[in-house]
C-alpha cells in the first residue's frame, strides 16, 4: 500500500452562495492529490505523455459526508491499496481542520498507449517505483 497526503485551501471561486465547496470541485482535489503522489515518486503525468503513455480516468466514484468550506485547509490523504497493472486504483479520504473526514472517493485510471491507441502495462521504472509498496 502506498498512502500520499497534501494539504488544499478552498479558494472563494470553488464555493456556493452558503461557503460550500461545489461538488464538482471534489474531483479536481482528487487530480491534484494524485498528481503529487505521482511527483512524490519522482514521476509525472507529462513526462509519461512525452514517452507515449496516457492516464485517463475510466470510473469516479465520491461519497460526501461534510461540506468542505470557504478557506478550509483540506488535508487529501490518496492512497494505492493494489499494485497496478493496465489500471491503477487511486482512493481519497479528505479531512477538514477539525479532522474529521469529510468525503472519499476513488477513481480508476488506465494506461494507455498513444501510439498503439489501447491500454498497456505501466511503464517499467513507474512498476520498480510501485513495487517498493507492495512486495
Amino acid at each position: 500500500m502506498f498512502v500520499f497526503e497534501t494539504y488544499i485551501r478552498v479558494r472563494y471561486a470553488e464555493t456556493d452562495q452558503m461557503g460550500y465547496m461545489y461538488y464538482g470541485n471534489y474531483a479536481a482535489f482528487y487530480e491534484v492529490a494524485r498528481t503529487e503522489m505521482l511527483r512524490s515518486l519522482g514521476m509525472s503525468y507529462s513526462a509519461m505523455e512525452k514517452n507515449g503513455i496516457m492516464l485517463p480516468v475510466s470510473e469516479l466514484k465520491t461519497k460526501y459526508l461534510k461540506p468542505a468550506l470557504y478557506d478550509e485547509n483540506i488535508l487529501i490523504r490518496v492512497s494505492i491499496n493494489k499494485k497496478p497493472s493496465v489500471r491503477i486504483v487511486f482512493n481519497y479520504e479528505l479531512f477538514n481542520e477539525n479532522k474529521e473526514l469529510i468525503n472519499t472517493g476513488e477513481t480508476t485510471l488506465v494506461f494507455f498507449s498513444i501510439s498503439k491507441n489501447k491500454p498497456c502495462l505501466p511503464p517499467p521504472v513507474f512498476l520498480d517505483k510501485m513495487n517498493t509498496f507492495f512486495n
